[in-house]
């Protein structure tokens, strides 16, 4: 059993640890972009550097112009970050919040149209696109992982429990 628990709890603060990586690292979002593009990574102009480039350009223009857009990826930032912090129930008690892990898990699903539906409205690439939703996919894998070892935690509690009556 203490196997199961630490092995939870080990994919869960890998989890928090991702929810919050992806939050934080919104905030500097302009260096960031700039870096991927001096880095030359991609070949000049292939589909990804000319997608960066462009990206690049579109925040750099926006936080000219338009400061205050910027608000809503501090918003998304926050987002992330509350989300990790209520991965700190399943941490502390897997079988009792096996709910959120379930949340979890019908997020992670729902990332995947999302992305096809509002992606393609906004023009965004279709590698991209797959890319977002490859966040869905490694999300999903680790909770059903967490979800298969709660069920499993749970099912040898009560077996434990019938076992002291």
């Amino acid at each position: 059993m203490t196997k199961l628990f630490t092995h939870i709890r080990i994919l869960t603060v890998l989890f928090i640890i991702v929810l919050v990586l992806s939050g934080v690292t919104v905030f500097p979002i302009q260096t960031e972009l700039k870096l991927a593009v001096d880095a030359n990574i991609f070949e000049d102009g292939s589909t990804i550097q000319l997608w960066l480039a462009k990206v690049l350009n579109g925040v750099e223009n926006t936080k000219k112009e338009y400061p205050f857009l910027f608000y809503g990826f501090d918003w998304l930032a926050f987002a992330h970050i509350m989300i990790a912090v209520l991965f700190i129930g399943v941490y502390q008690h897997p079988v009792r919040n096996r709910w959120i892990i379930d949340w979890a898990i019908i997020t992670c699903i729902c990332i995947i149209p999302l992305a096809f539906i509002c992606g393609s409205m906004r023009g965004i690439p279709f590698f991209h696109i797959l890319i977002d939703c490859s966040f869905g996919v490694v999300g999903l894998i680790v909770l059903l992982i967490i979800q298969n070892r709660t069920s499993k935690l749970k099912k040898y509690r009560a077996k434990e429990k019938t076992n002291r009556s």
